[in-house]
This record gives C-alpha cells, sequence and structure tokens, in this order.
C-alpha cells in the first residue's frame, strides 16, 4: 500500500484527478448558487476559497512535477483542506447552536488588502447569503455538513499520501 501511494503522488493522473474535483466542486457552488439561486453566505465563500486553493495545489505539480513543487502542492492542499473543514465545522456550529444570533456571520469577506477576491471576482466572492439558511439538504444533511464530510476526505487523502512517503523514506535510509 505505502509503494502504491509513494508511486500515485508522481503520477500526472493522480494531480488531474484532485484538480478535477475540486473544478467539480467549485462548479456545483455555481450552479447552487445561479442554477437553484442559493445565495452564498460568508462562510460558503471561506470555504469556496479553501476548494479554489486546493485547485491551485493541483495545478503546481501538473505544471512541473518535482519534489519541490509537489512539496509546495502539499502545503497548500494541506492548509486550503484542513482550514477548510474548520470552517464548515464553524458553520455546522453555527447552524445546530441553541442561540445563532450570539455569533452572527460577517457580510463582507475578510480576505487580505492584497487580494480582494470579492472586489475582483464578486460573481464569485461576493457573499449575499445568510449563514443560517440551510434549506438544500441530501440524505438529511445540509450542504455544510457535506462540506465537512469533503474536507475531511480530502484532508485523510493527504494524510495517507505523506504518511507513505515518511515510512517509504524512513525505509530507505
Amino acid at each position: 500500500m505505502v509503494e502504491w501511494f509513494e508511486k500515485w503522488q508522481t503520477q500526472r493522473s493522480s494531480w488531474l484527478l484532485l484538480l478535477l474535483s475540486a473544478l467539480s466542486l467549485i462548479l456545483t457552488a455555481l450552479y447552487f448558487q445561479y442554477g437553484m439561486e442559493l445565495r452564498p453566505c460568508i462562510k460558503c465563500i471561506y470555504q469556496r476559497t479553501a476548494v479554489f486553493g486546493i485547485l491551485f495545489a493541483a495545478i503546481i505539480p501538473l505544471l512541473h512535477s518535482s519534489k519541490w513543487t509537489r512539496s509546495v502542492a502539499y502545503f497548500t492542499w494541506g492548509l486550503s483542506s484542513f482550514w477548510g473543514f474548520f470552517i464548515a465545522r464553524g458553520h455546522v456550529d453555527l447552524l445546530t447552536a441553541a442561540n445563532p444570533f450570539y455569533a452572527p456571520c460577517e457580510i463582507v469577506p475578510n480576505f487580505p488588502s492584497w487580494l480582494p477576491l470579492h472586489q475582483w471576482l464578486p460573481s464569485i466572492f461576493a457573499a449575499n447569503g445568510d449563514c443560517l439558511e440551510n434549506t438544500w439538504q441530501l440524505l438529511g444533511m445540509g450542504m455544510a455538513q457535506w462540506m465537512m464530510i469533503i474536507f475531511a476526505f480530502y484532508s485523510i487523502l493527504l494524510t495517507l499520501v505523506i504518511g507513505a512517503l515518511l515510512v517509504s523514506y524512513l525505509r530507505k535510509n
């Protein structure tokens, strides 16, 4: 199994699969926003940004695959998937809180001043929805719960890949 993960992470097809999965999530989010008219809240926008981080992480080794570029991709993938998980978890906590008005959502995204995505691409990164909106359900779970599962999957997959690389490295030394 370790050898499989070690080989898998060097193949372009694995990074392409990661890219396509993130792209499908972004396209699904845009369908929800524009096709189903579900307005994204600030937490949804932050989760969307984390998915973009995973997408960009996959692009790096697709452009040039080396140990260094894969390391940058792993870091970006990890930061994005763990951050996305904690944002989704906070969203679920807000939706299930006894007093949800205790911790209201912001209205304007808190992007860095040097990267105001909500101003550059408002059709993708502007938040105009309510964090307490939870009308869409699939198998009894809302979007925030599904995003928690998705980010957990991305995080576990990354942990398996890095764990396999570490085991392989330790075997060789």
